[in-house]
């Protein structure tokens, strides 16, 4: 594959800067990559091989991870600053075209409070997500099905999202991170996913990022899941739904046709970390969905489409 020179920048709102990494195709379409916890930009470092030769491709480094600023306030991971970040990198990167979004975890959360905003079809072309929900999608979810007293779901995504728990609480929940975690991360990924540990290449930023990043946690899930709000997207939305993962479990992703109108769903036979384990199906199946979607705009302009 051809090897392309990463060209980094900062992208300024306000008092956080965020670390912005170009490489690619300088004259495809842009991809935009947004990393989940405990993540950098370097989790899509399989995956871009694969992509690079098609598209001009930008990843970041989320606030309070890798080189990019850290808010000491947990209220400055609130999903709504977490999106703003967002439309700041494509505002900078891809002024006068939309681009395509590619996310995994919590960057996978923060992206769909960006693709529901007012608008969002006019900077973003498409949305493929990975193990991330949309929070206030879930909590409604969760509510109707027990009002429905139909617990099987809700009790399958309570017991993967156990964890979730524990990192909301402050100082005890760190603990885990603070006592050394992050020197056994790669075997905790084998672990945990079943992945080959020699895929795993930690950032030498990780164990700050993992205390750091649990701020999202208390920021948010409580807020939303317990008052989940109406959020809608005219953005088209590709789900990536990892059978095997132990984190998000695909069955909470069962009513999301009812808030995107266009939407597709694929499957792969791979745990939470799938950009690590199964990242050449993670490219093709994102380059897929793209190509449709070029296909069907050129398609409709010629006025081939149906009514």
């Amino acid at each position: 594959m051809t090897t392309f020179h990463v060209k980094p920048r900062f992208v300024t709102r306000g008092d956080v800067r965020l670390a912005v990494f170009e490489q690619g195709n300088p004259d495809g379409e842009t991809l935009l990559l947004v990393h989940g916890w405990p993540d950098t930009h370097d989790l899509w470092q399989h995956v871009i091989p694969h992509l690079a030769e098609t598209f001009r491709i930008v990843s970041y480094d989320t606030r309070g991870a890798g080189a990019s600023s850290t808010p000491a306030a947990v209220s400055a991971y609130a999903l709504p600053e977490l999106a703003r970040d967002l439309f700041a990198v494509i505002d900078a990167v891809s002024p006068d075209a939309p681009v395509h979004v590619l996310a995994h975890d919590w960057g996978s959360v923060e992206t769909w409070e960006a693709v529901c905003e007012p608008g969002a079809e006019k900077r973003i072309a498409s949305y493929t997500s990975i193990s991330g929900p949309n929070l206030d999608h879930l909590g409604t979810w969760v509510r109707e099905r027990l009002a429905q007293r139909r617990f099987t779901g809700p009790l399958a995504q309570a017991v993967a999202s156990s964890y979730t728990v524990l990192f909301q609480i402050p100082v005890v929940g760190t603990l885990p991170f603070r006592l050394g975690m992050s020197r056994i991360w790669p075997t905790f990924l084998r672990f945990f996913d079943g992945m080959d540990a020699s895929l795993v290449r930690p950032a030498p930023t990780l164990r700050t990022d993992m205390i750091t990043g649990l701020k999202r946690y208390r920021a948010n899930i409580r807020p939303r899941l317990r008052h989940p709000r109406e959020r809608r997207t005219d953005v088209p939305v590709q789900l990536i739904l990892n059978r095997r993962d132990r984190a998000v479990r695909p069955v909470g992703y069962e009513d999301t046709g009812r808030w995107v109108p266009n939407l597709r769903r694929r499957e792969l036979d791979a745990g939470h970390w799938s950009p690590i384990s199964h990242a050449g199906d993670v490219a093709r199946l994102t380059a897929d969905f793209v190509g449709d979607l070029r296909l069907d705009t050129t398609t409709d302009s010629r006025g081939g489409g149906t009514a």
